[in-house]
């Protein structure tokens, strides 16, 4: 067994290395040459990506591309994308050259409410406790004050402070719930400060307040901000005439559309598919986040809790045909941010965010919303008609080839071999040995 190693992070990047390579790799010179390959040959870029976090031995690459023509709101974006999956950005480019042609899509932000909570325990009166919560609330503000000041200048800061009951989830157990507009920040670190300076405030107000007895005193259990934020909300949407979608492999317009939304309505109606039909937004939506340097965890978290907001997990997409018009929309909450964060240190943030014109957060909600949209609306339109998989295992064709190690020559025969027939792993493999038999 590999022994324990103490003061890990105060070895230096080398020692680290060298350490990882000769106790958990079988190939530790093999290790110690991949790690390095890695390394930004650029010393104060690598050392800038060295502190994003701590015990850093490279860099992992994820390819960045650009899927063209999403016309938002009259406006033309070419959207970043960083993403490994092989039929992403793809399938994006296809969504957008589709709605391009019939309007384009429409999107607009439903509100920028983000929310952070106190949590903590009395043992006491809740008459006394919202009466307490109640005269202390401008003490809440003041304590906050140096915090807000900049906040507030922008336009933002705190929004609401109130008192929740939450003895139904464990005895004595409240919350003080707080809002916060945070303008074009994502906001965290802003919302936790704040959080922690009312809890010390709450302590410190509760010390000398008379309406309490000596065991009637809050007890602090934590402070953080929540990643649910259903206020914090985006709508992305496109809508046509049945009739000008169009035939689509060979499919009516209005059987098409009559498809999309039963397919939808399965999503609704069962968790097994809402998961898949849900993470197929999400390839969109996490993708672009990435590329701008925002939070994907987060707003995938918040997703998923928002599509079980009914009580059950559903679909986060919707689908009708109305009056002879089809529409395809999508809800999202999601908390991101154009300042603050990677989006002033990490070159290729930058760069996302200036190909995206520079938008500001509300912006980058609408243009995250409408990549989650497209791409749905691309992975329903492949499973209603030819399947999932032609498209899909097209683009993986390229992963096959590298992993058989083919040559360029063998690459571009392949290529053409492969391009009206079904592709699996064994099927290309095959190929290859009958090339490699027979030149």
């Amino acid at each position: 067994m590999t022994p324990p190693i103490e003061g890990f992070s105060k070895l230096t990047k080398e020692e680290k290395i060298d350490w990882i390579a000769a106790r958990f790799t079988d190939n530790s010179e093999e290790t110690k040459r991949i790690l390095k390959r890695y390394w930004n040959p650029d010393t104060k870029l690598q050392q800038l990506h060295d502190e994003f976090i701590e015990n850093t031995i490279s860099n992992y690459y994820l390819p960045l591309g650009v899927a063209p023509n999403f016309l938002i709101n009259g406006k033309l974006y070419a959207i970043p994308m960083a993403i490994e999956e092989s039929s992403v950005v793809a399938a994006a480019s296809k969504a957008a050259k589709f709605w391009l042609e019939r309007g384009g899509f429409k999107a607009r932000v439903l509100g920028t409410e983000k929310t952070g909570q106190v949590h903590f325990t009395f043992r006491g009166d809740f008459s006394r406790l919202r009466e307490f919560i109640e005269k202390i609330t401008p003490a809440l503000h003041e304590g906050a004050a140096d915090l807000t000041a900049n906040m507030v200048k922008r336009g933002g800061g705190i929004t609401s402070i109130s008192l929740k009951d939450q003895r139904q989830v464990m005895e004595n157990y409240y919350q003080l719930h707080c809002t916060f507009d945070t303008k074009n920040a994502m906001g965290a670190n802003f919302i936790n400060s704040c959080l922690e300076r009312f809890a010390h405030t709450i302590l410190k107000e509760a010390e000398n307040y008379a309406g309490f007895g000596e065991q009637e005193q809050p007890d602090i259990l934590m402070s953080i901000l929540s990643n649910y934020v259903p206020d914090c909300l985006v709508r992305a949407e496109v809508a046509c005439a049945v009739e000008d979608l169009g035939e689509i492999h060979g499919m009516r317009p209005s059987v098409f559309a009559n498809k999309i939304v039963q397919a939808v309505t399965i999503a609704n109606g069962d968790p097994y598919r809402a998961v898949t039909h849900n993470k197929g937004v999400m390839n969109g939506v996490d993708a672009v986040i990435l590329a701008t340097g925002n939070d994907f965890r987060a707003v995938e978290a918040g997703a998923h809790a928002y599509a079980a907001k009914e009580g059950r997990y559903g679909s986060l997409t919707h689908a009708e045909v109305r009056e002879g018009i089809f529409h395809f929309w999508l809800e999202i909450p999601m908390a991101l941010g154009t300042v603050g964060g990677l989006t002033r240190l990490h070159p290729m943030v930058q760069l996302s965010l200036d190909i995206l014109q520079n938008p500001s957060a509300p912006e980058l909600m609408q243009i995250v919303a409408v990549a989650g949209l497209a791409q749905n609306f691309a992975a329903l339109r492949s499973l209603v008609t030819t399947g999932i998989q032609q498209g899909h295992m097209k683009m993986h064709l390229l992963n096959i080839l590298n992993q058989l190690s083919v040559s360029k020559k063998e690459k571009i025969t392949l290529l053409q071999e492969f391009r009206d027939q079904p592709v699996s792993y064994r099927a290309v493999e095959k190929a290859l040995e009958r090339m490699r038999i027979s030149p």
